[in-house]
């Protein structure tokens, strides 16, 4: 439905209208195709507004061409874009509802043509650019019944009987730069979106990856920390060393999301976990058709990790002929693809993990010598979990958290399941801890994880207690005192006892009445019989 405000028309069209409007639609009909050549050519909305408003100029003699869109905020018309080559820039103007002609289809969401723009009053004309003896069109932007701004143009020529044609035209253009201008609205809106999500993950998995949230408070892994904290700035490759379960991966992470590599992509490979023919493969891709199965080209492991960290663990695993595959690209910080020719350049960070002892595999000849020396620029010494066991009632806690979370509730460890803890060697050591951890949770029924639901694997597990760090564990007689002091003088709670020592004592004061002990040690007779069973304590017959 349109508004018309026209103040001068011709009653009857003039001599040869219809062979005038015939060539109007066809040159209308060439302009929209063009113009939707230009709408389809980019998301980017801004970019594209101005080409449309030339192409009305170009090719359909409607100049001056001006798009205003709504400030949600506001509610007011801004001038987003104005086509006027030969004029001033495009000026800061606004229209609010019913201000001018533009404000006015605001307000009516109409299209309003006027014959003469000098002849309507509330023809503004803040631009600047119209001429007043000119006909002037303004539609409406509309989509889904929602206005989201108006368009405006101006005919190079006075009114000749087909200004409703040309309305008509600009209405269809309206309706295509409305569906772009959606578009380009729900693009820009959810990659806003995917932008704070990506943001709030960096925070989150700096945070989680960071030092200040790493567990373990002991002299030598405060000092592993600083090194980390360090190295983390550089690109320096870096050779983290130590046993199986020792946290060799969560220090790569926290190297990695504490550079300034963070930005890029951490690419993990276990280099142990692959055969020769497929860790080449895997690390430096390959082209269609390099072997069975190739069935197109495939990026590898450094490709992926341009421009970010390349984490290979167990890299004493590999063979002695890929060995030298990855000297060159440390060295060179170039390849070639499997069955490909054409050398690619990446920059990628190197950290490396082992639990072998490299220098001794370099003198036996099966780790060459210059990639070890490649490798260990920095390296970083991980001592394992019977070495800081200061730190197992804290990494305790943060297990048994993590755990709790994944089993929806709260997890807790007495005192006497912390000193098994720390009574144990760990040969697997945090890993096992952990699994030893989740096993006891499971087994516990309200969250609380005593002494008897801390198991070891029987082959492992020591007879006699690991002595504590700065006492001597003195030899233990099934049933005699483990100690020189009289069993009835002796006080449980000695933090210096063994858990042996701590139940042979209770059991002596209680004349070996496994009742009355528990009720000493503040068990069950059930807890204190489990560990007579696990201590290999003989009981006093009387």
């Amino acid at each position: 439905m349109h508004e018309h405000i026209i103040h001068s028309a011709d009653e009857c069209p003039p001599p040869g209208g219809y062979c005038r409007t015939h060539e109007l639609n066809i040159l209308l009909l060439a302009a929209l195709y063009a113009v939707s050549r230009v709408l389809s050519r980019s998301l980017a909305f801004n970019e594209t507004l101005r080409d449309v408003l030339r192409v009305l100029h170009d090719e359909a003699g409607l100049t001056r061409g001006l798009i205003s869109v709504v400030d949600p905020a506001s509610g007011k018309l801004g001038i987003h874009t104005l086509y006027n080559p030969n004029g001033p820039d495009l000026a800061d103007v606004q229209y609010g509802p019913g201000e001018g002609i533009i404000g006015l289809v605001l307000e009516k969401q109409r299209t309003i043509k006027l014959v003469c723009a000098a002849d309507e009053p509330r023809f503004l004309n803040r631009e600047g650019v119209y001429q007043t003896d000119l006909p002037f069109i303004a539609v409406p932007i509309k989509v889904g019944g929602d206005l989201l701004g108006v368009l405006a143009v101006q005919p190079e020529l006075p009114e000749d009987g087909l200004l409703e044609e040309r309305a008509q035209f600009v209405e269809m253009v309206a309706n295509l730069i409305g569906q772009n201008l959606r578009l380009s609205r729900d693009v820009q809106q959810e990659k806003s979106t995917l932008l704070e999500e990506r943001d709030l993950l960096r925070r989150t998995v700096r945070h989680q990856f960071g030092f200040d949230s790493m567990v373990g408070r002991s002299a030598v892994m405060r000092r592993v920390f600083d090194q980390a904290r360090l190295v983390a700035k550089w690109n320096t490759t870096v050779l983290i060393r130590g046993e199986t379960g020792t946290g060799k991966e969560l220090i790569a992470n926290a190297i990695h999301y504490n550079s300034p590599r963070a930005r890029n992509a951490l690419v993990k490979l276990n280099c142990a976990a692959l055969p020769e023919n497929l860790l080449e493969s895997e690390l430096f891709g390959h082209e269609r058709g390099a072997f069975t199965g190739a069935v197109e080209s495939r990026k590898g492991r450094f490709e992926q990790a341009h421009g970010g960290t390349l984490f290979l663990d167990e890299i004493g695993e590999v063979s002695a002929p890929f060995q030298a595959k990855l000297l060159r690209i440390l060295q060179e910080g170039e390849f070639e693809r499997v069955g490909g020719s054409k050398t690619i350049k990446v920059d990628v960070r190197i950290i490396a993990a082992t639990h072998r002892d490299l220098e001794t595999a370099v003198d036996m000849g099966d780790f060459r010598e210059d990639l070890f020396y490649r490798l260990n620029v920095m390296p970083l010494f991980l001592p394992p979990l019977r070495e800081r066991i200061e730190d197992i009632p804290e990494i305790a806690r943060h297990l048994l958290s993590k755990i709790g979370n994944d089993q929806k509730r709260k997890l807790s460890l007495t005192d006497m399941a912390n000193r098994r803890l720390a009574n144990y060697e760990w040969p697997g050591n945090v890993r096992e801890l952990e699994n030893c951890l989740e096993r006891a949770a499971v087994l516990s029924e309200d969250g609380k994880i005593d002494v008897d639901l801390i198991r070891f694997p029987s082959s492992r597990e020591r007879s006699s207690p690991k002595p504590q760090r700065g006492f001597s564990a003195p030899a233990v007689n099934p049933v005699s005192s483990p100690i020189s002091s009289p069993l009835s003088e002796i006080d449980i709670d000695d933090p210096n006892l063994s858990e042996k020592e701590r139940v042979i004592a209770a059991l002596e004061q209680a004349g070996w009445v496994q009742a009355k002990a528990a009720r000493i040690l503040g068990m069950t007779p059930r807890q204190i019989a489990y560990r007579i069973q696990t201590l290999n304590i003989e009981v006093k017959q009387f």
